[in-house]
């Protein structure tokens, strides 16, 4: 059976390649698109589609909130959500606002298709490529383990100088630099630099007194 989606995003080109990583696995029909959370309304009601791509931030409102009034209206529809920051803070709203699956904007279109098959078939269960490694610092009492190296690329972060400053600041190459940022990323949980410090401050690995904070 082919399943039909409908696919919420304000970028168009986003709306676009979406639609062609449909269109290529063959099992999906995209059966519309809408670039506002109200055109969306309007469209769930007119199409019923089997699952939702969901960005989180529209023109006209908060795509997790719409995601949990829309659980409450339809326990049976697939929603998937789609955002360009994918922390943790967001990875566990999904969650609990009864989504399906949750997605970073920059993961291969692949692995949208992958979860939109897995809201079809099991709607009410949750997926997340990092939701293992979530609950593990969710749980964790003392929070991420930072090397020396990462507590120093931390700090430099919060006193907001980039990679090229930071690889000359401390005698390594930018992409070095690059690959303890992304490490450091993937422990706090965090898609960017404000996520990050902001994570850091909570679990006590910065101080407000930090240059920068």
């Amino acid at each position: 059976m082919t399943l039909s989606v409908l696919l919420v995003d304000d970028h168009e080109l986003i709306r676009q390649g979406l639609r062609r990583a449909f269109e290529r696995d063959g099992g999906f029909e995209v059966v519309g698109e809408a670039g506002s959370l109200q055109e969306a309304r309007r469209l769930l009601s007119q199409l019923k589609p089997n699952v939702v791509i969901l960005d989180v931030r529209l023109p006209d409102g908060n795509g997790l909130e719409a995601c949990r009034q829309l659980r409450s209206d339809d326990a049976e529809i697939g929603i998937v959500i789609l955002t360009m920051y994918a922390g943790d803070d967001q990875l566990f709203e999904a969650l609990e606002s009864g989504a399906s699956a949750f997605v970073p904007k920059n993961a291969p279109s692949e692995d949208v298709v992958a979860a939109a098959r897995h809201a079809a078939s099991s709607p009410r269960s949750f997926t997340a490529a990092d939701l293992s490694e979530a609950m593990k610092r969710k749980m964790s009492p003392t929070g991420p383990q930072l090397t020396p190296r990462e507590r120093e690329v931390l700090g430099l972060l919060a006193e907001g100088l980039g990679v090229a400053q930071i690889s000359r600041q401390l005698f390594i190459s930018e992409s070095t630099a690059k690959t303890h940022i992304s490490k450091l990323y993937d422990k706090l949980g965090s898609g960017n630099r404000a996520q990050a410090l902001m994570t850091a401050l909570k679990l006590g690995l910065l101080k407000r007194d930090e240059p920068g904070l």
